[in-house]
């Protein structure tokens, strides 16, 4: 089966609009992995628009599933890293100002770059992904970085399905076939949604993990987090 890792950025989003802790980021966590999640994802940003620092350090000490850290590799970010020690660490070249991840890694371009941060990664025993787009070259040169893990962006995927859902899981095949091939574990985030989802992992069904915030949280809203999380899970049994 695969894994489903909650990201969490989102309801930092809403307490810090407010200022206070309501709503509880470290509580609500905790509540997703009690109603089923079997991970949670945050992604720090410089600016600490949603998630902070703070609760970085304070969710380490939380969390028992397993906990991913996205990020942009930069000095600051592997500093939090080596300090909090998480279960995996996601590669993600994020702009400071970007809304939100947009784009993979130009992983030939970075190569060395990113097998340097690799390996300081693996000496602290922590599980590496780098985050992709679907195109097949660029795995094999993520396979070269030593990585662990390749997570696929799937924008494109989610903007296709609506239209055209066949040519959506066209669209991956080379990339997720290249990663399967190579025996890289294989994990998807952005814009997955309770229509989409299902006809992702059954297409790969080697899917490890898929990292799923904005619309899981928006179903919150209307379904409950229990609700909701039940019915994700129900989606990724292959």
């Amino acid at each position: 089966m695969t894994k489903l890792s909650v990201n969490i950025n989102k309801v930092a989003t809403l307490r810090n609009s407010r200022g206070g802790k309501l709503p509880d980021v470290e509580l609500f966590a905790q509540n997703c992995e009690k109603f089923g999640a079997q991970g949670i994802t945050v992604h720090p940003r410089p600016d600490e628009r949603h998630i902070r620092k703070e609760d970085v350090y304070e969710l380490k000490r939380l969390v028992r599933t397993e906990f991913n850290i996205e990020g942009n590799p930069t000095e600051e970010f592997l500093a939090l890293v080596a300090d909090v020690r998480p279960t995996q660490v996601t590669l993600v070249p994020d702009d400071p100002n970007q809304l939100t991840s947009n784009h993979g890694w130009n992983v030939k371009r970075h190569l060395n770059e990113l097998k340097g941060i690799v390996n300081q990664l693996h000496s602290m025993r922590i599980r590496v992904s780098i985050f992709v787009d679907p195109d097949a070259e660029t795995i094999e040169y993520a396979k070269k970085t030593g990585a662990d893990r390749v997570e696929l962006y799937t924008g494109p995927y989610a903007d296709m399905h609506e239209r055209d859902p066949k040519r959506a899981i066209d669209m991956y095949c080379a990339a997720a076939e290249k990663a399967h091939e190579l025996g890289l574990g294989m994990n998807a985030g952005h814009d997955l949604n309770r229509d989409n989802l299902g006809d992702f992992v059954r297409a790969f069904p080697w899917t490890a993990e898929v990292s799923i915030g904005h619309a899981l949280i928006s179903d919150a809203l209307y379904l409950g987090i229990e609700e909701t999380i039940k019915q994700y899970r129900a989606l990724l049994v292959n």
